[in-house]
């Protein structure tokens, strides 16, 4: 049965964004960060948090940092909201979907404009 953990990671969605919102005063993490989605394991052990970070490079690098940093703030956080016996450990993972979905649409807009693309390599 699945249903526990696909429900503690929608949870864990929720109360990850507003802790990151409302509560979470780091100056590292300054930027815009969007948690994209949660993956918990079938024991209740580990949740996967990935977020997107707006800025690239070492502003990204330095705001993930924060956000593992922060991953135990974070774990308190959340064991008085989810009222489990056991919380998850937190792990933050930088989410490159969006980036990469950019990326499609801008290929598929070139296409239909009939603009060269430039190659993966030299972009």
């Amino acid at each position: 049965m699945r249903i526990r953990p696909e429900r503690v990671a929608q949870r864990i969605h929720r109360e990850v964004a507003e802790i990151l919102e409302r509560r979470l005063r780091d100056p590292g993490l300054s930027h815009w960060v969007n948690v994209t989605g949660v993956e918990v394991n079938h024991d209740l052990s580990l949740a996967r948090v990935f977020v997107a970070i707006l800025p690239e490079g070492d502003e990204r690098e330095r705001t993930l940092a924060a956000l593992r940093r922060a991953s135990g703030f974070v774990r308190h956080e959340l064991a008085s909201r989810l009222g489990l016996r056991e919380v998850p450990e937190v792990r933050f993972q930088l989410d490159t979907s969006v980036e990469k979905g950019a990326r499609v649409d801008e290929i598929l807009r070139k296409l239909e404009g009939g603009e060269p693309i430039a190659d993966e390599d030299e972009t």
